[in-house]
């Protein structure tokens, strides 16, 4: 097989040769900025509050002796929250996406509050991101200058986003006082809008510790924020569909419907002498997908347009995305599920293209 990157036939793919001798290959947040100084003195104030929600600290703290100034705030995520599975997930995995996006420029993301808030890595991000360069100074050491910089890095993200009607639940202060809800929020919309080939964990919250200084004293109160919902919520798909039902109300339903296709893919794929058995797994790499549209509408699809044992995340998206161009070929409507989320074992996206499939094809031999 070649080693390039596959082309993408610009016309109907040629009719099936009857010789099948390839067959073979196919083995089976601080509300304003402290210095960092202040900001862990501010937080060993907090820590004296937090197990007293709703009430005065156990100490009377007087304006003079704390650097909170009255009715300012300092939010911190509980350390309980951080903790859990899930949130460690989402962490882990916009920290690897980050990381891969900005392989080429050197950069290596190992804390997102302490590597992000002065706008630096951001601003390549968004460059990467948007295939944009943003007038910047490359390097600022001055807060005054890293504000500035992550200013016009932010409003750049708010153009993009508020079009799409994006809650933009962070601003300068809360990034640049490395505010980790603020932050993951603004990573996550970025995510989404730029649909970044990753799966973040669905329904991850925080509990947040809210300090506040009333008439020289500190209160505190616990606040849940919720960082992701489901990811077709994140994505704006609102649209439910068949699909969403069975797998919200009728388990018992669904197995049947997995049941039926797996017989509809088989009837064809066993022409090639191939057999699906999970329909979740054994799509996702996109070859039997891009086979099984050959042979539902009869043609040849040259070995070179797709990667016949794709190794990589970016091949299995490749041949997912050919698959999707040869089913818009036949006639299909756009899938509703991206390629990343059939390669991405999204047994729902993958029902979703091949019910579509058995909807036309069902009575073709």
């Amino acid at each position: 097989m070649s080693s390039t990157q596959p082309r993408s036939p610009t016309s109907r793919a040629a009719k099936m040769k009857k010789d099948e001798s390839f067959l073979g290959k196919l083995g089976g947040t601080l509300a304003r900025k402290k210095k960092a100084r202040e900001v862990s003195d501010l937080q060993e104030e907090g820590k004296s509050a937090i197990n007293s929600p709703m009430s005065a600290a156990s100490v009377d703290v007087h304006p003079e002796d704390t650097q909170l100034e009255e009715n300012e705030e300092l939010t911190m995520i509980d350390p309980t929250s951080k903790e859990d599975p899930k949130f460690k997930e989402l962490v882990k995995v916009l920290l690897d996406w980050i990381n891969n996006v900005l392989v080429e420029e050197r950069i290596i993301v190992k804390q997102l509050e302490e590597d992000l808030y002065d706008g630096q890595v951001l601003q390549k991000l968004l460059e990467k991101l948007g295939h944009h360069k943003l007038d910047v100074a490359e390097v600022t050491q001055s807060e005054i200058g890293q504000r500035q910089k992550l200013q016009t890095v932010l409003e750049a993200v708010h153009d993009l986003l508020r079009p799409h009607g994006w809650a933009l639940r962070w601003n300068v202060d809360s990034i640049h006082s490395k505010n980790l809800v603020a932050i993951l929020h603004l990573l996550v919309s970025l995510a989404m809008h730029f649909r970044a080939p990753i799966r973040l964990p669905e329904h991850v919250s925080v509990q947040v510790v809210v300090v506040r200084k009333r008439e020289g004293l500190l209160h505190s109160s616990h606040v849940s924020e919720e960082l992701t919902t489901t990811t077709e919520m994140m994505m704006g798909r609102f649209e439910r569909d068949a699909f969403d039902t069975l797998f919200d109300h009728a388990p018992d339903k669904l197995t049947v419907v997995k049941k039926s296709l797996i017989t509809f893919v088989n009837k064809h794929l066993n022409k090639l002498n191939l057999e699906v058995t999970e329909l979740e797994t054994q799509f996702a790499d996109g070859v039997y997908l891009v086979l099984l549209m050959g042979l539902l509408e009869d043609y040849f699809v040259p070995l070179h347009n797709f990667y016949l044992t794709p190794e990589s995340f970016d091949q299995k998206v490749h041949n997912v995305a050919f698959a999707f161009e040869l089913m818009l070929d036949g006639g299909l409507k756009k899938p509703k599920a991206r390629p990343e989320d059939v390669v991405n074992l999204d047994l729902k996206s993958t029902l979703r293209v091949l019910y579509n499939l058995f909807t036309k094809y069902k009575n073709v031999e």
